[in-house]
């Protein structure tokens, strides 16, 4: 998401909110904000149940504690990450904005209310000097099913307004630990045939708190790489989300904020007999009490809270194998839980799409304000022609389709399909299905490819889903081959 040069698409849809604007003078502040939209960053919303691992997981991809985990005020509010030259919190009621006072020691920011309830503040908005933030602006959500029905209520109202309104995010990233029957019913209001609401290719399942799968032992990560691919397949989940990573947003997080001190200590439990430290390790309790470590009860509550249980595994095994520093240590945690991978997998799935789904959101709004207010015929006939015209929102609605339902495809076409569509990234070697590695024939392949979903779509018994399916197919595939 480097490219700062606006595609096609989404300059033309700038076009069309400026026509709309001067064409509706009454509608101006309403395009106005349509317009500021379209130059900001891609909205990514953190959404999930009460103790799902939100705030944790966003410190883990800013790798900064900038989100509170724990159980205060700040954590019940909608909180907006976006780039900022500088450090700067402010606090929105109604109307009414305000900054709000706070400390950041250690990369570890805490705000100030001023003694204002969770209930009075309608959200908080965090700027900070953070890489991430230039691409993609996160928002943290309170917990959906919490027990405070009012809390939920923020999660619900937010990310799927009753209202008619179109939801002030472009994709969400959901995260369950499990998957329950609450979990699917929260990404169907998500769901939307139309766009009018997050949909499977613009919302991204992780599969939270991996490293307490297993009871956190070492090969926990496995295990929940095993179950995000059962989940990813899952019916009820294909239709509704990209695909599912696991992410053990702890240990990524602590990557972030380990110190030299913490693997001193925890290098004195790797330099135990291997026995000794294994039993100490085997549960919270016993390493809370264990009498071999030669560590304060305030160190093993901070180590305990930093790493848990499978990152005191994890640090301990690595040092007592490898020479290691700090810098050693965070990589190492950086690595294991997943974070990269997810970072790499926003990218390629969201970031490949960034204009494309600024533009869904840009369209719905504007759509919304031409069924509000009367517009010249012109402006409803320019706002059909891009919804109908647009082939990136054909691919959208193709990947739908595909999510959705076999349409009597076998599942080499199926997976073939859905990658030329670019459902698992736009890149043109990952639309081809090439590795980094791979080397061929672009042009040959894709006129190959042409070929092939054309016998598809002549089949006289083909029914007419599929006949439209192949189009898009091979309307992707012209589209590729034109930029070689």
């Amino acid at each position: 998401m480097t490219n700062d040069s606006p595609s096609p698409l989404l300059t033309q849809v700038r076009d069309l909110a400026l026509k709309a604007r001067a064409a509706v003078p009454t509608l101006a502040t309403e395009y106005d904000t349509v317009l500021e939209r379209i130059d900001q960053p891609l909205r990514v919303a953190i959404a999930g149940k009460v103790k799902a691992g939100k705030s944790t997981l966003l410190n883990a991809l800013l790798g900064e504690e900038l989100a509170a985990s724990d159980a205060g005020e700040c954590t019940r509010i909608v909180t907006w990450y976006q780039y900022g030259v500088d450090y700067s919190v402010t606090g929105e009621s109604g109307t009414d904005s305000y900054r709000l006072p706070f400390e950041l020691e250690n990369g570890r920011l805490d705000i100030d209310l001023e003694g204002r309830d969770h209930a009075e503040v309608g959200r908080l908005l965090i700027e900070a000097p953070s890489h991430e933030l230039r691409s993609m602006s996160l928002i943290d959500t309170p917990g959906m099913a919490s027990l405070s029905d009012d809390i939920a209520a923020k999660s619900a109202d937010f990310l799927t307004p009753d209202d008619g309104s179109d939801t002030p995010v472009d994709a969400v990233i959901y995260l369950l630990r499990h998957l329950h029957a609450t979990d699917v019913s929260f990404l169907h209001a998500f769901h939307d045939s139309e766009f009018a609401s997050p949909s499977p290719v613009n919302c991204l399942g992780v599969l939270s708190r991996a490293d307490e799968v297993a009871a956190g032992r070492l090969d926990a990560m496995d295990s929940a790489r095993r179950i995000a691919t059962r989940y990813s397949g899952d019916p009820r989940l294909r239709r509704l989300v990209q695909g599912v990573v696991p992410v053990a947003g702890l240990i990524g997080q602590a990557s972030a904020t380990i110190t030299a001190d913490d693997v001193a200590h925890m290098q004195s439990v790797a330099d135990l007999d291997p026995g000794v430290a294994q039993i100490a390790l085997l549960s919270v309790e016993r390493f809370l009490n264990d009498p071999a470590l030669e560590l304060s009860t305030g160190e093993r509550e901070h180590l305990l809270d930093l790493l848990g249980v499978f990152g005191l595994r994890l640090v301990e095994s690595h040092l007592r194998n490898t020479t290691s520093d700090l810098a050693g240590v965070q990589a190492l945690l950086r690595q294991e839980s997943g974070i990269d991978h997810l970072a790499d997998t926003l990218l390629t799935l969201f970031g490949g799409r960034r204009d494309t789904l600024k533009a869904r959101s840009a369209l719905v709004t504007i759509q919304r304000l031409v069924e509000r207010v009367e517009h010249p015929r012109e402006i409803s006939s320019d706002l059909e022609r891009v919804w109908a015209s647009a082939h990136e929102f054909s691919e959208l609605r193709a990947l739908n389709v595909l999510r959705d339902s076999h349409m009597g495809l076998t599942e080499d076409q199926l997976h073939e399909a859905e990658r030329i569509l670019g459902g698992n990234g736009t890149e043109l070697h990952v639309r081809l299905g090439w590795t980094d590695a791979d080397e061929g024939d672009a042009n040959a392949t894709l006129l190959e490819t042409i070929s092939r979903w054309r016998q598809v779509g002549a089949n006289p018994i083909a029914p007419r889903p599929v006949t439209a399916l192949c189009d898009v197919v091979i309307r992707s595939c012209e589209g590729l081959y034109a930029q070689l």
